[in-house]
């Protein structure tokens, strides 16, 4: 019998195939964890494609916690559901697969989270309580589950009132009111006024002042235009393998215009100049051809906050998400032109927003108001303004009516009950900035014709069919390997993590941070956001000859400006890496020669140098080993294909090598999802002096592929999906003493998101000593030291142990390789085979 009940249970999601999508929300730790959980049960958890882009039509459901994805169009219009995180702990702990419609991340069903019984309510009351939560995306249920999130009653004297009070329960007792004000409004306001057994809304009065709240959903979508300015090196790998055209009418000078491309650039994308060529165009108004476009060409069209926003969060986000992150109409909405719109009850963001929405929309804003004014948006109905309105019969509504007349594109009617809708206890604030732009209406009014979404009524490949596509297809891997023991849970649990300022802590646990200090500071480096002189040249001002010989002149430089540049990137390399016996032994191989100081002819026809069409990285090269003239010639012969040979400090297209190796720059161009070619591809160039197809010459490497347990296919495939944000937020220590010095595994951590620190154990802590009580009883985060046996480094081991269980944190001693072999993966996935007294150990 227990075999047939295990037997039942790993059964359980067999029909399913599941993609996840990595987001500060939902961690490589997370997903790592899940996917062996699912996989348990039966389910098939699918690989990104070749472009990293999530397989939407070969799934049955899409895990996600939020909807800020690329695809997540795809999966509406192909009706595959996105659920979150709780659906699969649920569909487990009840033995069976649960309903989508309660997990949905998209904010617009509002019940999405609501598992809803009701106690002493009318039957009439009950079924139209009961209709609307299921119609907005939660759940009924006659009886009481541990499921169950809501209690609707009128009294604390109900059966099932009284079991939440016995049994100690989370859900919420709330009166029916809360059910009716979120129903009239639309939005989900918080239920702290409605819970019973002292509801607020029974024993205080309307009148009486209700905190402002904070706006949560307005972050960095205040305005169209941000005043501010992008400051300082920022890493954006949210850019990477996107091309982005900042259209002229943006209206930003040239010292902006650069900071933006170098940002977007360092990150890995590229700035265009044709609509054609870019998956991504900014611009500020809803109009003229590049916009038309553009638009009508699918692409995702957003404004200069937008592309703000993205910088910042270095996470995706739809320029529809949040109305102020579209372009806005040059001329405003059609009937707003006459309007004078005050506001009341809004503060801090809040109210920027709604200034900024009313002169986007047409009107013009008045901060105080007159008896000429129009109309009065409020949050409450009761302010000074609210009583002179209702004396001059100056409209009042909430700010429902402007989001959504800006949203449709149209004056909504003012007779709508919503718009006039007050809480009594609540300050409207809370909900403000949920309104989003639907792409249809836009469509109809500022781009018709074009090409259309994908046909909602278009049949997808039955289960069986699609399956068997997928097995045919998609990259075979193994999460381990067989004969690998089992891999310990990574209970990182995907809380939101980034680095803070020097000199407060720094490993994100739970909301705890390492603390900076002397003891731990590292070696800085070249900041992977900085360019050569010649690719900011030719992204600026094409074509232009002063700037093509600065760039000439650029180029020869020795590279004076960090431990990682120039000449002194391939000398220290050569001077600094051991071969025996090190996993990073490839790296003493010869990949890049410095160029030579010799100044470009002045007869040089520099104007006839081609535009940059690949940015190649080179590591394990052996074509130009002891011959400075040779690689001088063919760089240049390189060069005027339109080839441009950087370092693995600067962005690429491309990563070329003879095989697979676990070097510092492959590892580092591996992160960024670029494309790895056979380095075959440069000779056969050289050989036959033009630019050939660069797919003809991708890596296959059966040999190392076996020898480190995985497909180079999948791992490119991951390390596009996942941008650079594989480790993001996980803290990751190193003895100074380690083989080879800190530096190169510095370089490959930081490249795939992790917070890297040198651990010497000098004085103090750099993990804020924590209870399991005030971190919500959470299980232990891990936190990683890189080290070998040698004594020095063995030292420091009770040290940072004693440090991480202070900090109720998981500490994990563990070699080098296994953070070598995360990134070749682009898996967060830890074996105990890694600790580090296992693997000298077992050899």
């Amino acid at each position: 019998m227990p075999d047939q009940a295990e037997n039942t249970r790993a059964g359980l999601l067999d029909s399913c195939r599941i993609a996840f999508v990595l987001s500060k929300t939902l961690s490589s730790a997370m997903i790592t964890e899940l996917s062996q959980i699912v996989k348990q049960h039966g389910a098939e958890v699918l690989e990104p494609d070749r472009k990293g882009k999530l397989r939407v039509l070969e799934a049955t459901h899409i895990v996600s916690n939020t909807i800020d994805f690329s695809q997540y169009k795809d999966a509406e219009e192909y009706m595959v559901p996105v659920v979150t995180t709780a659906w699969i702990k649920n569909t487990v702990a009840r033995g069976k697969v649960a309903q989508v419609r309660p997990y949905s991340p998209d904010p617009r069903m509002i019940f999405s989270n609501v598992i809803l019984t009701c106690a002493d309510i009318p039957d009439t009351d009950k079924e139209i309580i009961h209709g609307a939560t299921m119609a907005q995306g939660g759940m009924y249920t006659k009886d009481m589950t541990k499921q169950t999130t809501h209690v609707c009653a009128l009294s604390m004297d109900h059966p099932k009132c009284i079991e939440v009070e016995k049994r100690k329960l989370k859900c919420k007792i709330v009166l029916p009111h809360w059910f009716d004000d979120c129903f009239r409004l639309g939005k989900r306001i918080d239920e702290g006024p409605y819970l019973l057994p002292d509801p607020e809304i029974l024993r205080v009065g309307s009148e009486v002042d209700v905190r402002i709240p904070s706006s949560q959903h307005l972050e960095g979508a205040t305005s169209a235009l941000p005043d501010m300015m992008v400051e300082g090196k920022r890493t954006a790998t949210v850019f990477q393998q996107r091309r982005v055209m900042l259209s002229p009418d943006l209206g930003i000078n040239a010292r902006a215009r650069k900071i933006l491309v170098d940002i977007i650039e360092g990150g890995d994308g590229r700035v265009v100049e044709s609509v054609d060529a870019c998956d991504i165009f900014v611009c500020q108004f809803r109009d003229g051809d590049d916009y038309i476009k553009a638009a009508q060409s699918a692409k995702e069209v957003g404004n200069l906050a937008w592309l703000y926003y993205l910088i910042i969060h270095n996470e995706w986000t739809s320029p529809l998400r949040r109305l102020l992150h579209y372009p806005i109409p040059r001329n405003g909405i059609p009937g707003f032109e006459n309007m004078k719109i005050t506001i009341s009850n809004y503060g801090g963001d809040a109210r920027t927003y709604l200034e900024n929405l009313i002169k986007a929309a047409g009107a013009e804003y008045t901060k105080s108001m007159k008896a000429d004014n129009t109309h009065l948006i409020t949050a409450r109905m009761h302010s000074e303004k609210c009583d002179a309105a209702r004396d001059w019969n100056i409209e009042i509504l909430n700010h429902l009516w402007i989001e959504e007349s800006y949203a449709k594109c149209q004056i909504q009617p003012l007779t709508l009950p919503k718009y006039h809708h007050f809480p009594a206890r609540t300050n409207l604030g809370e909900v403000i900035g949920q309104t989003m732009h639907e792409e249809r209406v836009l469509r109809a009014i500022f781009y018709p014709g074009g090409e259309k979404p994908p046909a909602t009524n278009k049949k997808r490949k039955s289960m069986s069919d699609a399956k068997e596509t997928t097995r045919k297809t998609a990259p075979e891997f193994s999460v381990m390997n067989e004969s690998s023991p089992s891999r310990a849970k990574n209970t990182n649990k995907g809380a939101v993590r980034n680095q803070p300022p020097v000199g407060d802590f720094v490993t994100p646990a739970k909301g705890r941070h390492v603390r900076s200090g002397k003891e731990n500071d590292t070696p800085s480096v070249v900041s992977t956001g900085s360019r050569s002189a010649k690719a900011q040249a030719v992204s600026k001002l094409q074509g232009l000859a002063g700037d093509i010989a600065l760039y000439e002149k650029e180029k020869k430089r020795t590279g004076k400006d960090g431990p990682w540049g120039g000449k002194r990137a391939a000398d220290q390399i050569d001077k600094d890496r051991s071969t025996r016996g090190s996993s990073l032994a490839e790296e003493a191989e010869v990949e890049e020669a410095p160029a030579s100081n010799k100044r470009p002819s002045k007869k040089q026809k520099l104007s006839s140098l081609p535009q940059v069409e690949m940015r190649v990285c080179l590591t394990g090269y052996k074509g130009w080993v002891g011959d400075l003239a040779k690689e001088e010639a063919d760089r240049k012969k390189l060069r005027a294909m339109g080839i441009q040979i950087v370092q693995d400090n600067q962005p690429c297209d491309y990563l070329a090598a003879p095989h697979m190796v676990r070097t510092q720059k492959f590892l580092r161009g591996l992160a960024k999802g670029v494309e790895v070619l056979d380095s075959n591809f440069i000779d056969e160039c050289l050989k036959a002096g033009e630019l050939l197809d660069p797919n003809d010459f991708i890596l296959k490497d059966r040999e190392n592929e076996k020898k480190f347990g995985l497909k180079l296919s999948t791992s490119v495939a991951r390390a596009r999906a996942n941008r650079g944000r594989l480790l993001h937020g996980i803290p990751i220590y190193c003895t100074a003493d380690i083989r080879n010095g800190p530096e190169a595994y510095q370089a490959i951590a930081e490249a795939n998101g992790a917070i890297f620190k040198i651990y010497r154990a000098r004085s103090g802590t750099t993990i804020r000593p924590t209870t399991a009580e005030e971190d919500g009883g959470a299980p232990p985060d891990p936190v990683y030291l890189l080290s070998a046996t040698e004594p020095t480094e063995k030292a420091l081991w009770s040290k940072f142990e004693k440090m991480a269980q202070d900090g109720h944190m998981e500490p994990r001693i563990v070699t080098p390789d296994w953070l070598l072999d995360v990134a070749m993966r682009q898996e967060l996935t830890f074996d105990k085979r890694f600790l580090t007294k296992n693997w000298y150990r077992n050899g």
